[in-house]
């Protein structure tokens, strides 16, 4: 019973925090706020969003990004000078649509309970006239669990257009009789395939470009100290692994409440701790030709930041050097400053590599998209 209380009231407190971090007053921030590795310039490609999360690129450059507000944008840079110029609705009225993901000109987004995608979606854009009614939207994926807590999406297919998503975990610690909780699922050829199990809440994950091996990062649970357990960055080489929620943390956590079980699974460790209370909310490879040839294949990973932790940690940007076997040889800050002094001026939530080498950033605190070029190529 008091068990039962106490996550009753853990609820609430997170609703509550979700619901203020949706209607938070929107913060003005500078590029010039953020501290960057040499050679690179940080600018601001798009603002006055509400909330922006993942993104994805058309072949056209359109870029599609999800708002926790509620509605998908199709963001167009016409002149190509690097700032946003029209913005349109593409969806609306959903619940937390968070996550989207291109496919053979599908566009796919998510809500916590659903997935639904708009086909030919840049043919739309095209002949987009502000008088009609919005794009059909077709119902990919229903009955998902619903629950508010971890239920934030992130979408991403592979080559083949299997489409892989997350299904946190519906509390801080618990055990659930529902198997999706706590997992990365993919939807293939009409059915639910488990990738990843015991992963607490997965909010990003890529592909290696080279080894197409699925990378993703988990966040670590609460109330266990300011430095305990740290966040993880972790690799799949092979579909069902477990990964250790809810018995085993970071790679030598065992939990105090259900540490003593032996759930009959082999855990696999991270491959890198992240630090404690950082929140990892998004990664990608990078593969592209703009940033310098060392950087080829690094993972960027961001850190959305601590919300519970005495001293704040996290709200920066990370650039990870993983060699031909996936080991991490480096971990690196490639960009800081959104923690000042104690103080959060943004909280970067999204990484997206364009098709021109670019590497676009989304902050749902500050509400804008940050654009990254490296100048010394130019």
């Amino acid at each position: 019973m008091l068990r039962d209380i106490k996550m009753h009231r853990y609820k609430i407190f997170i609703s509550i925090l979700i619901l203020a971090m949706l209607h938070q007053k929107a913060f003005t921030i500078s590029p010039d706020q953020l501290v960057i590795e040499e050679g690179f310039k940080i600018s601001i490609f798009a603002k006055d969003l509400a909330s922006p999360r993942q993104m994805a690129e058309g072949k056209n450059g359109t870029i599609f990004v999800g708002e926790r507000g509620g509605q998908i944008l199709a963001l167009i840079d016409s002149d190509l000078n690097g700032q946003v110029d029209s913005k349109i609705v593409i969806a609306k009225n959903l619940k937390y649509s968070t996550g989207v993901s291109l496919f053979n000109g599908d566009l796919y987004f998510s809500e916590i309970s659903k997935v639904w995608k708009i086909e030919n979606i840049e043919h739309w854009i095209s002949s987009y006239n502000r008088d009609e009614s919005l794009p059909k939207k077709i119902l990919v994926l229903d009955d998902l669990p619903n629950d508010q807590w971890h239920g934030w999406k992130w979408l991403k297919h592979d080559q083949v257009g299997s489409l892989y998503f997350n299904v946190g975990a519906p509390c801080n610690i618990c055990l659930s009789k529902n198997p999706q909780y706590a997992s990365i699922l993919k939807y293939q050829d009409g059915e639910l395939k488990y990738v990843a199990k015991g992963v607490r809440n997965s909010v990003g994950f890529d592909f290696h470009p080279v080894s197409k091996q699925l990378y993703f990062t988990d966040n670590g649970r609460d109330w266990l100290g300011d430095d305990s357990p740290s966040c993880e960055l972790n690799r799949v080489d092979f579909d069902g692994q477990f990964f250790g929620y809810p018995f085993k943390h970071a790679s030598n956590v065992v939990d105090p409440e259900f540490g003593h079980i032996n759930p009959g699974y082999d855990f696999v460790d991270p491959i890198l701790e992240l630090g404690a209370h950082v929140a990892p909310t998004g990664v990608t490879f990078y593969n592209a030709d703009m940033f310098p040839a060392e950087m080829k294949n690094n993972l960027f990973i961001v850190l959305h930041g601590s919300w519970n932790r005495t001293e704040k940690v996290g709200y920066k940007v990370l650039r990870v050097e993983i060699d031909e076997n996936g080991i991490v040889l480096n971990s690196n800050d490639f960009i800081t400053g959104w923690l000042d002094n104690g103080k959060v001026i943004g909280r970067p939530s999204a990484p997206l590599v364009r098709n021109d080498g670019s590497l676009l950033i989304s902050d749902d605190k500050a509400n804008v998209i940050y654009q990254v070029t490296y100048q010394n190529s130019l």
